[in-house]
């Protein structure tokens, strides 16, 4: 049984056994890289767990075969601490794609290669703002870049976590406005060099708020859960080697579906403690069982309680009232809390109060305001844990207290 290894993999990013469902998304993003002017860059958002950073992995092989440069980096909150942090975002990662190219235009005194101490003295003697500046640095090594490859079509690049990219404001610093300033700019001038941003829900609203033509310099996808034949693809397919020792019925498989509500990280979770568990049961001679109640206690555990932590008591009030919605996992409005406030509290919210909270929830990431002005929970499955919690603390018929 040691010869097969369990070939779940839970971790931020990692990527699954077998990649399940998102063809529609693969197939628009192969139509993107055929545009001969960039009209539209990508916007790939969801919520945590729902696979944003494995499908931007999965683009990559497909750029590069369609004749593309692949340039990206995980996106930090110091890229946005200045524009010109951004700009020195940019030629990082521009800097081994160039690094061995020799310049159109000689820039200062590294003419002999283009890597990323030429891109940056370029961009510092360059006249003008920082917009002038990096358009500059891009200009040259896309210049270069299509003289020396003329067979490269262009250049992706790719940002993941891009929530984290703000202006500011407060100190005159506009990193986010120059950056799509840059792009939108750059790509009028017929520059095949095309943003691809992966995000928090917050994402793009943020791009909204900063540039409003960012609204049509975007195609947006919004990664949902997978439907229940793509789930049973990503379960099935890592054990159907004859080497696995562990076989899922039917019945199995259902419960994992329910459990994991389609959600990618939470299959792989799951199923990686599914897997153990079965092999354990086996060992000791029983049948295999997926274990529930174990599961989900070590879900709450590693996945929610951080996030339930931030909250204070009234504010976990409030999220429990929402957890009572039935269309919880969607969207709600502050009226739909009001009105479930005075039918399950003791103690009711007014609408004011909800929208100040609702605003701090945001900043801590618990839930997301969309640009219609509608609430959605910012981490999956947050209602069940929330009605699990609940739960865990109703008072037994003795009046005793349990859970935590």
């Amino acid at each position: 049984m040691a010869e097969f290894s369990n070939p779940f993999r839970p971790g931020a990013g990692h990527p699954p056994p077998y990649l399940a469902g998102r063809h529609a998304e693969r197939d628009e993003f192969i139509r993107l890289l055929g545009q001969s002017t960039i009209l539209d860059n990508l916007v790939l958002t969801g919520l945590r767990g729902v696979g944003k950073t494995v499908l931007l992995d999965s683009f990559k092989p497909l750029a590069i075969n369609e004749g593309w440069a692949w340039v990206g980096t995980d996106v930090s909150e110091s890229t946005s601490i200045s524009e010109e942090s951004t700009a020195v975002r940019l030629c990082t990662d521009l800097a081994p794609l160039t690094a061995d190219l020799v310049p159109t235009t000689e820039p200062a005194r590294h003419g002999h290669r283009l890597g990323y101490d030429a891109l940056m003295e370029h961009y510092h003697l360059t006249p003008g703002v920082s917009l002038d500046k990096i358009k500059a640095a891009l200009e040259l090594a896309w210049g270069t870049l299509s003289r020396e490859h003329p067979h490269v079509r262009g250049i992706v690049f790719a940002w993941d976590e891009a929530q984290n990219l703000t202006n500011q404001s407060a100190r005159a610093e506009h990193p986010l406005s120059m950056l799509l300033d840059t792009f939108q700019s750059l790509q009028r001038m017929g520059l095949p060099l095309m943003l691809v941003l992966t995000g928090l829900p917050t994402l793009f609203p943020k791009l909204v708020a900063a540039r409003t033509f960012a609204e049509r310099m975007f195609r947006v996808m919004f990664l949902s859960s997978l439907n229940r034949s793509e789930c049973e693809q990503a379960i099935r397919m890592p054990i159907t080697d004859a080497r696995c020792p562990v076989r899922l019925d039917d019945r199995s498989v259902g419960v994992i579906i329910d459990m994991s509500g389609g959600y990618p990280y939470f299959l792989q979770f799951i199923c990686r403690e599914v897997y153990d568990a079965f092999i354990q049961r086996a060992d000791l001679g029983q049948a295999g069982a997926v274990p529930v109640a174990e599961i989900e206690r070590k879900l709450d555990t590693d996945f929610f309680a951080g996030r339930w932590a931030r909250a204070t008591d009234r504010q976990r009030e409030l999220l429990f009232v929402i957890s009572r919605l039935e269309h919880c996992d969607q969207m709600f409005t502050v009226r739909d809390v009001v009105q479930e406030s005075r039918r399950g509290v003791e103690k009711s919210f007014g609408s004011s109060h909800v929208n100040q909270m609702l605003a701090t929830l945001t900043t801590q990431g618990l839930v997301y305001k969309n640009r219609h002005g509608r609430y959605s929970f910012a981490v999956p499955l947050l209602g069940r844990f929330i009605r699990r919690r609940r739960r865990s603390r109703l008072p037994p018929p003795d009046g005793r207290y349990v859970g935590c």
